[in-house]
């Protein structure tokens, strides 16, 4: 009788933590119940002085969530015995670590120890989204910091993949073609330094010309602006990924990759390889369907390899471990 008492008040303890170690929105309700808003009020101060900061936080919180899962390692500092993610060549060119920096400054002085840097994270880019023309959407938070930032975990799909290539990454975080279509409308707003697409448009394939598929006018006035020859990052010239709406999240990404004028070989692959072109062509055409696929996905993305319940930490200052 006694171990059925005992056996029956574990299974309880169990179902209890699993149920309660979960995302969901309005996690931080009844223990820190300003925590959104302080967060969305950090972004818009930032975001009324620097239109530019949302595309810097999308691509924060993939590169984050692209690695170990959400739990904010890429914000971790290198020490002089280690090097973090930080310091991978892929994230040289992330920013916008200042804006999680403030946020949490101004969570910790009234919730301590309760928000943790990789919710930030997602909430931060939700607004930023928001902000810029997209989706309104609900962020699930509980998620929590992770305890290990390696630069040797960093392995992200390069700009010049082809598309199956680039899905193997995507499907490896269990998202699928659908998700990985949409999730690269990020590219809508942001830019890219020539060096990431520099032989796409001035060495295609060794043959000394830009791919042949790119639109020539484009083609010819990227050649302008980058040149042919590499440069070091400080020094490397930027363009729009979008042409058109530089700043605003929207369908018109896709509109261009239809006219042969994206930016990346992945997003002009997009519109081109037939298991993918047809989702172009139906975020092209509809705003709406963009909208709401790229508010999923999102969401969808937070849920990679999240910590919750008592696993990992929540950090008093995101740049480093307690």
């Amino acid at each position: 009788m006694e171990k059925n008492v005992i056996f029956f008040f574990l299974i309880c303890c169990i179902i209890l933590y699993v149920t309660s170690a979960q995302l969901r929105v309005g996690f931080y309700k009844s223990s820190c119940s300003r925590a959104e808003s302080i967060i969305r009020q950090v972004v818009q101060k930032r975001f009324d002085k620097d239109q530019s900061i949302p595309a810097a936080l999308l691509r924060m919180h993939f590169h984050d969530c692209f690695v170990r899962g959400c739990d904010a390692s890429i914000l971790i500092d290198s020490t002089n015995s280690k090097s973090s993610e930080k310091d991978a060549g892929p994230n040289l060119t992330v920013r916008g670590y200042e804006i999680i920096d403030e946020a949490k400054k101004a969570l910790e002085a009234v919730c301590p120890t309760t928000v943790s840097c990789a919710d930030i994270i997602a909430l931060a880019t939700r607004d930023a989204v928001t902000l810029t023309g997209g989706p309104t959407y609900n962020v699930p938070t509980g998620r929590r910091d992770g305890l290990i930032s390696d630069v040797d975990d960093v392995d992200l799909p390069s700009p010049s993949l082809s598309v199956m290539d680039a899905l193997h990454f995507f499907t490896a975080k269990g998202l699928n073609l659908n998700d990985m279509v949409t999730l690269l409308g990020a590219h809508t707003i942001g830019v890219a330094h020539c060096g990431f697409f520099q032989d796409w448009i001035s060495n295609f394939g060794g043959t000394g010309k830009p791919d042949p598929k790119m639109d020539t006018t484009l083609a010819a006035r990227l050649l302008r602006i980058c040149g042919t020859k590499s440069r070091p990052l400080n020094k490397d010239p930027t363009v729009f990924l979008d042409q058109n709406t530089s700043f605003v999240v929207d369908n018109q990404f896709y509109n261009q990759i239809i006219l042969k004028k994206g930016i990346l070989q992945i997003d002009q692959q997009l519109g081109l390889d037939r298991s993918s072109a047809p989702i172009v062509s139906r975020f092209a055409s509809n705003g709406n369907a963009f909208n709401q696929n790229f508010a999923n996905a999102l969401i969808k993305m937070g849920k990679i390899k999240v910590l919750l319940g008592n696993e990992g930490e929540i950090r008093k200052n995101c740049r480093v471990f307690n």
